[in-house]
């Protein structure tokens, strides 16, 4: 009798002692099974940095894209006025009306486009200026109608704007007074005087003709 009290005594402390343990254990379990408030919060706070970041990233990777297709399309125009000149000896001359003053045009309408017909060897009409028909400009068709490249007619046979990847015409600059010298006033952007130059090509590197400005300028000079 007095053995199995004994025995009694002695197990009783070991099971309570036991049983705390393993209490605490699943209390342990179960307090970290799963995300607290706070962690979530701070997991989506992780989550929309990243994708700001990586949608500025995108953003400015698109932008730097169409500034290289801008400024190769600019680079391409002069080309083919210079070699113009060097084929006839003289500049194209959209409006034939002999100015001998440094002249603007946009690839929009107007003047602008019969230049690059002019250039491309694709002119119309009595007074042709580009008489050996050289295609000295080729430039790719424009995507979605008004973007990134040339119009043209819908018989195929005539461009009818260039625009660039923002959607924005270009602005061709040329020297008729034959001084090689160049006064060009982008909008946004102070008065740049060019030496040494018969051609300069601009675009406003923008969708918003407004928020032109120096720095956002894809040119040739």
């Amino acid at each position: 009798m007095l053995s199995a009290q004994r025995t009694v005594r002695h197990s009783n402390p070991i099971s309570a002692e036991f049983h705390l343990v393993f209490m605490k254990t699943q209390n342990k379990n179960i307090s970290h099974s799963g995300f607290t408030l706070v962690e979530l919060l701070v997991v989506i706070a992780i989550i929309a940095v990243l994708a700001s970041a990586g949608f500025y990233a995108g953003a400015s990777a698109m932008q730097r894209a169409r500034q290289v297709t801008a400024q190769a399309t600019a680079t391409s125009v002069v080309n083919a006025i210079e070699q113009f000149y060097s084929e006839y000896s003289a500049l194209p001359d959209p409006a034939s009306d002999g100015t001998d003053a440094d002249t603007q045009f946009d690839t929009k309408i107007g003047n602008g486009v019969k230049l690059l017909n002019i250039l491309a060897g694709l002119e119309t009409g009595t007074e042709i200026q580009n008489e050996k028909k050289v295609r000295f400009l080729t430039l790719k068709e424009a995507k979605g109608g008004k973007r990134d490249g040339v119009v043209f007619s819908a018989s195929g046979d005539r461009i009818e704007s260039l625009f660039d990847p923002w959607g924005e015409p270009y602005y061709i600059v040329l020297d008729y007074d034959y001084s090689e010298r160049l006064n060009v006033a982008p909008q946004g952007s102070s008065a740049t005087n060019l030496n040494g130059r018969r051609a300069a090509v601009y675009s406003l590197g923008t969708d918003t003709p407004a928020e032109a400005k120096r720095n956002t300028l894809v040119k040739t000079w």
